[in-house]
Protein backbone atom coordinates (compact mmCIF):
# COMPACT_ATOMS: atom_id res chain seq x y z
CA UNK A 1 0.00 0.00 0.00
CA UNK A 2 1.16 2.99 -1.06
CA UNK A 3 1.30 6.44 1.18
CA UNK A 4 0.26 9.80 0.62
CA UNK A 5 2.69 12.35 1.74
CA UNK A 6 1.29 15.74 2.77
CA UNK A 7 3.58 19.27 3.12
CA UNK A 8 3.61 18.58 7.19
CA UNK A 9 5.11 15.56 7.28
CA UNK A 10 7.39 16.02 4.12
CA UNK A 11 9.06 19.20 6.03
CA UNK A 12 9.19 16.87 9.11
CA UNK A 13 11.87 15.49 7.01
CA UNK A 14 14.16 19.15 6.81
CA UNK A 15 12.37 21.35 9.72
CA UNK A 16 12.62 19.10 13.07
CA UNK A 17 9.67 18.91 14.84
CA UNK A 18 9.24 19.66 18.35
CA UNK A 19 6.92 17.08 19.43
CA UNK A 20 9.15 13.17 19.29
CA UNK A 21 6.35 11.55 18.08
CA UNK A 22 5.71 13.39 14.80
CA UNK A 23 9.35 13.29 14.20
CA UNK A 24 9.54 10.06 14.78
CA UNK A 25 6.63 9.84 12.31
CA UNK A 26 8.05 11.85 9.93
CA UNK A 27 11.29 9.21 9.44
CA UNK A 28 9.29 6.31 9.58
CA UNK A 29 6.91 7.78 6.15
CA UNK A 30 10.68 8.83 4.69
CA UNK A 31 11.94 5.40 5.08
CA UNK A 32 8.24 3.82 3.57
CA UNK A 33 8.46 6.59 0.76
CA UNK A 34 11.96 5.37 -0.06
CA UNK A 35 11.09 1.54 0.03
CA UNK A 36 7.75 1.67 -1.92
CA UNK A 37 7.06 5.82 -2.84
CA UNK A 38 4.74 8.59 -1.92
CA UNK A 39 1.86 9.80 -3.76
CA UNK A 40 1.21 13.55 -3.61
CA UNK A 41 -1.00 15.96 -5.34
CA UNK A 42 0.11 18.72 -7.97
CA UNK A 43 -0.37 21.70 -4.95
CA UNK A 44 2.58 19.80 -2.93
CA UNK A 45 4.82 21.62 -4.20
CA UNK A 46 3.83 24.98 -3.84
CA UNK A 47 2.62 24.05 -0.89
CA UNK A 48 6.16 22.95 0.16
CA UNK A 49 7.87 26.06 -1.65
CA UNK A 50 6.11 28.06 0.25
CA UNK A 51 6.84 26.24 3.49
CA UNK A 52 10.55 26.92 2.97
CA UNK A 53 10.60 30.69 1.77
CA UNK A 54 8.20 30.80 4.94
CA UNK A 55 10.99 29.26 7.12
CA UNK A 56 14.00 31.33 5.24
CA UNK A 57 12.11 34.68 6.20
CA UNK A 58 11.93 33.83 9.85
CA UNK A 59 15.51 32.72 10.17
CA UNK A 60 15.18 29.14 10.75
CA UNK A 61 17.40 28.24 7.76
CA UNK A 62 18.91 29.87 4.83
CA UNK A 63 18.40 29.73 0.53
CA UNK A 64 21.48 27.06 0.90
CA UNK A 65 19.80 24.73 3.24
CA UNK A 66 16.50 25.10 0.72
CA UNK A 67 18.12 24.07 -1.85
CA UNK A 68 19.78 21.30 0.00
CA UNK A 69 16.68 20.02 0.94
CA UNK A 70 15.04 20.27 -2.42
CA UNK A 71 18.23 18.04 -4.03
CA UNK A 72 17.09 15.64 -1.01
CA UNK A 73 13.64 15.42 -2.38
CA UNK A 74 15.01 14.33 -5.85
CA UNK A 75 16.18 11.08 -3.77
CA UNK A 76 12.76 10.15 -2.70
CA UNK A 77 10.27 8.30 -4.76
CA UNK A 78 7.64 11.36 -5.17
CA UNK A 79 4.74 10.43 -7.83
CA UNK A 80 2.60 13.33 -8.67
CA UNK A 81 -1.39 12.13 -9.02
CA UNK A 82 -1.85 12.42 -12.87
CA UNK A 83 -5.74 12.68 -12.29
CA UNK A 84 -6.82 16.28 -13.58
CA UNK A 85 -7.58 18.40 -10.99
CA UNK A 86 -11.29 19.35 -12.44
CA UNK A 87 -11.75 15.46 -12.25
CA UNK A 88 -11.58 14.86 -8.99
CA UNK A 89 -12.89 18.85 -7.65
CA UNK A 90 -16.31 17.58 -6.89
CA UNK A 91 -14.95 14.97 -4.45
CA UNK A 92 -12.83 17.56 -3.07
CA UNK A 93 -15.32 19.98 -2.44
CA UNK A 94 -17.66 17.16 -1.37
CA UNK A 95 -14.77 15.81 1.29
CA UNK A 96 -14.04 19.56 2.39
CA UNK A 97 -17.87 19.93 3.28
CA UNK A 98 -18.57 16.59 4.79
CA UNK A 99 -15.20 17.05 7.27
CA UNK A 100 -15.04 20.82 7.58
CA UNK A 101 -11.34 20.93 5.69
CA UNK A 102 -10.10 23.08 3.50
CA UNK A 103 -10.52 22.42 -0.56
CA UNK A 104 -6.29 21.86 0.14
CA UNK A 105 -6.45 19.38 2.69
CA UNK A 106 -9.50 17.66 1.26
CA UNK A 107 -7.21 17.45 -1.71
CA UNK A 108 -4.94 15.31 0.48
CA UNK A 109 -7.93 13.32 1.61
CA UNK A 110 -9.17 12.41 -1.50
CA UNK A 111 -5.96 10.92 -2.96
CA UNK A 112 -5.49 8.76 -0.56
CA UNK A 113 -9.09 7.31 -0.52
CA UNK A 114 -8.79 6.82 -4.18
CA UNK A 115 -5.78 5.23 -4.59
CA UNK A 116 -6.41 3.17 -1.83
CA UNK A 117 -3.16 4.80 0.37
CA UNK A 118 -2.76 5.43 3.83
CA UNK A 119 -1.97 9.49 4.77
CA UNK A 120 0.67 10.75 6.21
CA UNK A 121 -0.31 14.27 8.06
CA UNK A 122 0.54 16.02 11.05
CA UNK A 123 -2.71 18.09 10.79
CA UNK A 124 -5.23 16.72 13.54
CA UNK A 125 -8.36 17.52 12.06
CA UNK A 126 -7.33 16.15 8.39
CA UNK A 127 -6.37 13.33 10.38
CA UNK A 128 -9.88 12.71 11.92
CA UNK A 129 -11.52 13.19 8.55
CA UNK A 130 -9.50 10.26 6.92
CA UNK A 131 -10.53 7.88 9.58
CA UNK A 132 -13.88 9.21 9.48
CA UNK A 133 -13.84 8.57 5.53
CA UNK A 134 -12.58 4.88 6.53
CA UNK A 135 -8.91 6.11 5.00
CA UNK A 136 -5.63 5.00 6.73
CA UNK A 137 -3.94 6.95 8.52
CA UNK A 138 0.25 6.48 8.55
CA UNK A 139 1.39 5.84 12.35
CA UNK A 140 4.73 5.70 13.12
Amino acid sequence: MSVVVDASVALGWQIIRENPKEARTAQAVLEAALVEGALVPALWFPEIANALLVAERRGAFGPRETELFRADLDTVPLMMDTTRPDEAQGRVLWLARAHGLTAYDATYLELAERTGSRLATFDRRLAEAARAAGVGVFEG
